[in-house]
């Protein structure tokens, strides 16, 4: 089990961090108005430019993950562009006491997910990569 774990769970790891990336890059290119609208609505400045950062920042990192091409930095740039995110969108400290709990847990889990990030930031994408480190 160890052995198995060992091979292929750096892959399979891959695969499912970079899922809720790629996902969210494709669903601002084909809903970008309302991206820049709920941008907005948040008090950001230049939205516009703001969702394009994302959408490259998403999809990009994540295909580096996902393709274990030059994974760490792919990684890197997701986990900064996370910290802003996760502080402007799901600040749950400061929403309607009907909207806290789910705040909370978007929250979480993005802090969850940074965790995954600086695991490939700090091991690299395994064997089964383009780089393979």
């Amino acid at each position: 089990m160890n052995d198995v774990a060992t091979k292929f769970g750096p892959v399979v790891g891959r695969c499912l961090i970079v899922i809720l990336f790629l996902w969210s890059g494709y669903g601002k290119i084909v809903g970008f108005q309302w991206t820049v609208g709920y941008m907005t609505s948040k008090g950001l400045p230049l939205v516009q430019l703001l969702a394009i950062a994302s959408i490259v920042v998403e999809l990009g990192g994540a295909l580096m993950i996902l393709l274990g091409w030059k994974a760490r930095l792919g990684a890197a740039a997701l986990f900064l562009w996370m910290i802003p995110v996760t502080y402007v969108f799901h600040n749950f400290w400061a929403v309607p006491a009907d909207q806290q709990l789910m705040q909370q847990i978007m929250f979480l889990k993005n802090l969850g997910i940074m965790g995954a990030l600086l695991y490939v930031m700090a091991f690299g994408s395994g064997r089964y990569s383009v780089d393979k480190n």
